[in-house]
């Protein structure tokens, strides 16, 4: 007896007869607990990944890899020559002096808070969330002094185009003889941008840092400076060589400590879904032991029968063990390339279905971005199926054994 031998037997249980109807159907739940659980896996880990990479790189996009911020309530003062320190060091793309502040804007009696960015036009250029996503109006416009660019949501929910006036309020008045009076100032859209993001495209605007200055009373500074580096998984060491180069002066703070949370809560929350779906394919392996206990026991006088034409103890074991390992290695294999797929295709399938079913299933209003994201890390889906095969073939061991330990002629006694 040889090697083909035993697969011939394997795959001979794998077509079980009439009255194995039973353990066939358990067979196919094994089967299909197993496909389900290799998939989901993979397209949950893709999901998370493509989740985490588009929303720190579009907050990154916004904010930086590093901020730095003045000690005083007047802001940054010598920001020019902070600046000049932060675009010598080498691991550095680009430093922005900027001015940050919350103001409401006004249009026709309809008003909404939003974030304010005071900026230069050639750092605005160079920041490609922005100047690659402009949808409406031009960035060349930008160059007047009552500039402004808003985004998509903000215009849709004020009912502007490019061209368009709305007003700025500021957060502090002006005194008068008659109290408080709130600062106004006209600005006029140059142009909307869509970076896919409820967030920004609803809560944020820019204006010239020159505006920005006279606005916010800060004529000789700015709020702060954003840095963007060449690694950001180097952010520590960068971080360190800018608080070197500017010495105490100023207050440094990088995007792993700004954004703690959105990093922490969305390791977590991946560790604990491959946790949870890890165990869906242990279950579909416990169905793989249930089948073949069962085959055993239907195939106790074939067992015997080939134990007393020479089969050894390690042949009757091999035979089962290809059967229940079979089982499992085309449900993974088949798993593995239905998560691919479809993580590949996840945005097209959303759309399908929600127009199938005539409702949203990612509102951006709730999940922040306005498209479902997926990325496929290789690793991730080789120790997916690295996982699933070492539980499917643990799975087998057990029934295999059983299988080579019944003696022959008590079994062909039983029958």
């Amino acid at each position: 007896m040889s090697l083909a031998f035993i697969r011939k037997v394997a795959f001979r249980y794998l077509r079980p007869s009439r009255k194995e109807g039973f353990v066939s159907v358990i067979a196919g739940f094994s089967f299909l607990g197993i496909l389900l659980g290799v998939a989901t896996l993979i397209i949950v880990m893709a999901v998370m990944n493509g989740f985490r990479e588009e929303l720190f790189s579009r907050i990154l996009g916004f904010n930086g890899h590093i901020a730095v911020a003045g000690l005083t309530r007047e802001g940054f003062k010598d920001y020019d020559q902070a600046v000049h320190k932060i675009r010598g060091l080498e691991d550095i793309i680009s430093a922005t002096p900027v001015i940050e502040a919350q103001s409401m804007i006004m249009k026709q009696g309809t008003a909404f808070g939003i974030l304010v960015h005071g900026i230069l036009l050639s750092d605005l250029k160079q920041r490609k969330l922005i100047s690659d996503h402009i949808v409406m109006g031009t960035l060349d416009s930008f160059t007047q002094p009552n500039a402004i660019i808003i985004g998509r949501k903000l215009a849709e929910k004020l009912e502007v185009l490019p061209g368009d006036g709305l007003t700025l309020v500021a957060p502090e008045g002006n005194s008068t003889a008659f109290g408080m009076v709130p600062r106004l100032r006209k600005f006029t859209i140059a142009a909307i941008f869509d970076v896919g993001m409820k967030d920004y495209d609803a809560g944020v605007a820019f204006i010239p840092l020159a505006a920005a200055q006279k606005f916010y009373r800060l004529p000789d500074a700015v709020s702060g400076i954003e840095i963007f580096v060449k690694d950001p998984q180097r952010i520590q060491k960068i971080t360190a060589e800018v608080v070197q180069a500017l010495g105490t002066g100023a207050r440094v703070i990088d995007w792993q400590k700004a954004n703690e949370k959105y990093a922490v809560a969305v390791e977590v929350e991946r560790n604990v879904m491959f946790t949870i779906l890890t165990l869906i394919i242990l279950v579909a392996s416990f169905n793989i032991v249930s089948s073949l206990i069962m085959l055993v026991k239907d195939k106790v006088q074939d067992i015997a029968i080939l134990r007393t034409m020479g089969a050894t103890q390690g042949m009757i074991m091999a035979i089962f063990f290809v059967t229940g390992s079979t089982i499992g290695m085309i449900g993974i294999l088949a798993g593995g390339a239905l998560g691919v797929a479809f993580a590949l295709n996840i945005e097209t399938i959303r759309r399908l279905i929600e127009k199938l079913l005539g409702t949203n299933l990612f509102s951006p209003e709730i999940y922040f971005l306005s498209k479902l994201p997926a990325k496929i890390d290789s690793y991730e889906v080789v120790a997916v199926i690295v996982i699933a095969f070492v539980l499917v073939f643990l799975a087998s061991l057990y029934p295999s054994w059983r299988a080579a330990r019944l003696d022959p002629i008590e079994a062909l006694r039983y029958e």
